[in-house]
């Protein structure tokens, strides 16, 4: 236990939460700001992607002594489902027998995450907005506008777990030598949804996560314990099939019809979404320094927001916090010990996924309907499953592991040197499966 701090966490998301009930059981006094309603009162506004627990956010949640109860809120799902056009529905396991990823609504968990950190105790604070940051003294000023009369609080600790759109850190932002950047792709997203049955079952297989990739867009799907897929559709904002190119139900309509023949059954209820739910963007966001003195640091999507095509921003971010624990236990009330030290070995990390989940929007839209590199995976996956102590694919280093992103990044690279190479054989198609393809691996992992 650490010597009592007063302790302001800005932000009652999922990493702010659950920062919450750490903070709590080191023995700290916990306020939870949030500009917005609390998100138990209201209903969700369909700008969620649904979320993909994973080995880090698992540990995160194990260690907070909360797994259990956030299991029950979960469906796993151990393959992906191609909805390749002009073919039938085929399948792609994840990793090993037992290895899946976890679909579970944002606003569910959310709801439970601050249930659980005010049952430990935090105070939470909703619908205060922060307006400004005095760093040196720990204060927050907040009020009903930015010209509005301000309270002020005092604490020991304040921890900007806000957002990509961080109002902590923009405050951070202003300091010589403060590292900053962000960079917005060219597709938003927007939320849709399958209905259950009338019995209440899923429409669709409900242990897969569901794919249509169509080059320049894709959809994907993910099942609810309600018997719903919540689906997203990943698309450009403008251009000849984008956002903007559909107007009118009508062009809606033939969408649909054309990209989705296989849930064409949906399309009332997908058209009804499209018009209604709003179109969001996403953006990658890097930063450092992180942490000021002792007094302040960033955590979660405040320090490094990232686009969601790896399923990793929610599990980056509860390994974040993790790693604050650890880095707590180790240095006690050395607060500035603390931040540096987690900061530091948390920001290549960062990075790291970053760059990967980019280059896996890539790979989701355009190339999972390629034969080249679907072959390339089966190459994979059987060296892997004949050789699991040469290679560990990517996807588990990242997805089914603990071990650092940065290292992920590095062997991944290498891996895909090594594969480039084999995808040169001639006859490759017919041989994949033969001794030599084996053996041309092995000698390039021993060069």
């Amino acid at each position: 236990m650490q010597k009592e701090k007063d302790v302001a966490i800005v932000g009652s998301g999922l990493v702010g939460s659950l920062l919450a009930i750490f903070l709590r059981k080191q023995g700290h006094k916990v306020t939870v700001f949030d500009r917005r309603p609390d998100v138990r009162n209201v209903q969700f506004s369909g700008r969620s992607i649904n979320l993909a627990m994973s080995n880090r956010g698992w540990k995160a949640l194990r260690e907070a002594g909360i797994e259990d109860e956030i299991r029950e809120l979960a469906l796993p799902l151990d393959k992906r489902a191609m909805h390749v056009e002009g073919q039938s529905v085929y399948f792609q396991k994840y990793g090993e027998e037992g290895e899946a990823i976890y679909s579970i609504s944002r606003g569910i968990l959310n709801r439970k995450m601050i249930d659980l950190a005010e049952s430990a105790g935090a105070t939470f604070r909703f619908e205060e907005k922060i307006w400004d940051v005095d760093m040196k003294e720990a204060r927050l000023y907040t009020g009903e506008s930015e010209k509005s009369v301000w309270k002020e609080y005092q604490f020991d600790l304040i921890f900007g777990a806000d957002g990509a759109f961080s109002r902590v850190r923009h405050k951070m932002q202003r300091q010589s030598r403060f590292n900053y950047s962000q960079h917005f792709i060219d597709v938003g997203y927007k939320e849709l949804t399958i209905l259950a049955n009338e019995d209440g079952s899923h429409k669709m297989d409900n242990s897969s996560f569901h794919i249509w990739p169509r080059g320049n867009f894709m959809l994907i799907a993910m099942p609810n314990l309600d018997g719903t897929f919540t689906c997203t559709l990943f698309m450009p904002f403008d251009g000849e099939t984008s956002f903007e190119s559909i107007k009118t139900e009508d062009e809606a309509d033939i969408f649909f019809e054309k990209y989705f023949p296989d849930i064409k059954d949906e399309i009332s209820n997908l058209k009804k979404d499209f018009f209604k739910n709003p179109t969001s963007a996403m953006v990658t966001i890097k930063c450092f320094p992180w942490s000021y003195f002792d007094k302040i640091t960033l955590v979660g999507d405040s320090a490094h927001a990232i686009v969601p095509f790896y399923g990793q921003g929610m599990n980056a971010g509860f390994e974040d916090i993790s790693v604050l624990n650890e880095k707590m236990n180790l240095y006690g009330d050395d607060w500035e010990k603390v931040f540096e030290d987690y900061q530091t070995e948390r920001k290549p990390n960062a990075d790291a996924i970053a760059e990967l989940s980019y280059r896996n929007f890539v790979e989701m839209s355009k190339k999972t309907a390629d034969p080249k590199f679907l072959l390339r995976k089966k190459i994979e996956q059987k060296f892997a499953e004949n050789h699991p102590d040469l290679w560990t694919p990517l996807y588990s280093r990242v997805t089914f592991s603990d071990k650092a992103y940065s290292d992920a990044l590095k062997i991944g690279d290498y891996q895909r040197e090594i594969m480039d190479e084999v995808m040169k054989i001639p006859g490759i198609e017919e041989k994949w499966e033969s001794s030599e393809v084996e053996e041309k691996i092995i000698s390039l992992i021993k060069k």
